[in-house]
């Protein structure tokens, strides 16, 4: 079974620096038809405005992924660890006991456009940790992040595989799932999914497949959650 997440029905929160899209209930925006999928609580595609962004605050016991689509996020956290996030980038931060952080813009000319993704991890109380990972921009599937940090991934703490597909128009991408549910979410471009046709900013919830099935109708980038 396949279910559309249109762009246009996410949440909408403006505030003058910042421009977010929430596709699952988030702060001021709730929604009971849409509080996550399995153990994927929060997918947000925020834009910041030069200059601004998020200063330090507080997280605990949440897997948090950072994935930047334009621009460049500057993240700097309570363990010590600091750095620059750019598109083919992604972040991984474990909150685990309690961490602070902050994301700001990392320019004073240009918007930072990128997607803030919560999981709830699978247990409680771990010692916060961040890791972070250029993965560069190869055509075809790459993983990101799975449980055990395989083949280069980033490791979290959850049962869960990420992947980014890099497709050219008229390419297609199968992949094998290993959960009972998968997550796709386009960020740029526009794809087919079975019978559907998702854009950037649209979502699907997949249950009870095997296998899911891509083809790119323009360029396109994409993110498949296999995921419980």
């Amino acid at each position: 079974m396949i279910n559309i997440r249109r762009s246009a029905e996410r949440g909408h929160v403006e505030m003058g620096w910042l421009d977010s899209q929430h596709t699952f209930s988030f702060g001021s925006y709730y929604d009971p038809r849409f509080m996550g999928f399995g153990d994927l609580r929060v997918i947000n595609e925020d834009r910041v405005k030069p200059g601004a962004g998020f200063p330090p605050h507080g997280h605990r016991d949440m897997e948090i992924i950072s994935y930047v689509v334009g621009g460049g996020l500057a993240h700097k956290d309570s363990t010590g660890a600091e750095g620059v996030i750019r598109h083919g980038e992604v972040q991984v931060m474990s909150a685990g006991t309690g961490i602070r952080h902050s994301e700001m813009n990392d320019s004073a000319t240009e918007p930072v456009h990128f997607l803030q993704i919560w999981v709830l991890p699978q247990h409680k109380g771990n010692t916060p940790g961040y890791t972070q990972r250029d993965f560069g921009r190869a055509p075809g599937l790459a993983l990101l992040v799975s449980p055990e940090g395989r083949d280069g991934s980033l490791p979290i703490d959850q049962d869960l595989d990420l992947y980014r597909a890099l497709l050219a128009q008229g390419e297609g991408a199968q992949l094998t799932l290993k959960r009972p549910k998968a997550w796709v979410q386009v960020v740029r471009g526009e794809i087919s999914l079975g019978d559907a046709q998702l854009r950037a900013g649209d979502g699907a919830a997949l249950t009870e497949q095997a296998a899911l099935e891509v083809q790119a109708l323009t360029d396109a980038e994409i993110l498949i959650f296999d995921l419980n």
